[in-house]
């Protein structure tokens, strides 16, 4: 029988110390430009881009308009560091950045300045933004308000970026199909999905796909919670950014 990557592991139990989530380590940086705080600000920024993207394109910003203002932003962000002077009251990581960049286009547009990318950090591949204007052309139109979809994209960039994360440590532990049969059965339950179908495709049993799906979903929600906690400075609020994740999702 196949055997399937297990969470035994003590490192897989304990989690991540706070202190070093991505926001608290750069908000803790103060004036510096660390090589650590500009890959923890690209790593934040990585999983955001697309809902900013999204939210420009939808208030009107071209193509070329939203791809350049985000890239601008971010870059100033980093030359302002703008996020190490955040008050941690003001809400969650992504309330901050929208308001930010709201702010941002605002005093672009008030300037009439060109908004040009810089030499800073490249967050996303030319490949990536075409597969993003796709995506946006293809979302579904709706009455919700910028501000409430914003937060669905969002969190569907969450949990794509949690996804990938599992995937790469299934394909680390060479069970890539193992992950690719068994993440449908990660929301809602079962379903439709047939356990002793998804042996067969396996080679395994029915009895080993049920314990798989266990670690798979134990893993999935102590990933998702390490996601959020990148994103948030104080630790009590994961919980909440977690309820707050699941329904904008299900909405």
């Amino acid at each position: 029988m196949s055997s399937i990557p297990s969470t035994d592991r003590p490192e897989d139990r304990e989690p991540r110390a706070f202190a070093t989530s991505n926001w608290s380590m750069i908000a803790q940086a103060g004036a510096s430009d660390s090589a650590g705080t500009r890959t923890a600000l690209a790593q934040l920024c990585r999983v955001y881009w697309y809902p900013l993207y999204w939210f420009s394109r939808s208030r009107g910003l071209s193509q070329h308009d939203a791809e350049d203002l985000i890239q601008a932003f971010f870059e100033d962000l980093l030359e302002r560091n703008a996020i190490a002077k955040a008050d941690a009251t003001r809400g969650r990581f992504r309330t901050f950045l929208l308001t930010s960049l709201r702010n941002f286009h605002s005093h672009q547009r008030e300037r009439a300045g060109t908004i040009k990318r810089g030499g800073g950090i490249e967050l996303i591949s030319l490949d990536a933004v075409s597969v993003a204007e796709n995506r946006f052309q293809h979302e579904p139109a709706t009455e919700s308000s910028p501000e409430k979809l914003f937060d669905q994209k969002w969190a569907r960039s969450v949990l794509d970026a949690t996804l990938a994360r599992l995937r790469r440590e299934y394909t680390a532990a060479t069970k890539q199909l193992w992950f690719d049969e068994l993440k449908v059965v990660l929301w809602g339950g079962r379903g439709e999905v047939s356990y002793a179908e998804i042996a067969v495709r396996l080679g395994s049993t029915e009895g080993a796909v049920k314990v798989a799906v266990h670690r798979l979903r134990t893993r999935f929600k102590e990933s998702l919670r390490d996601e959020i906690a990148q994103t948030v400075l104080n630790p009590a609020e994961v919980d909440d950014e977690m309820r707050h994740l699941l329904a904008a999702v299900s909405l």
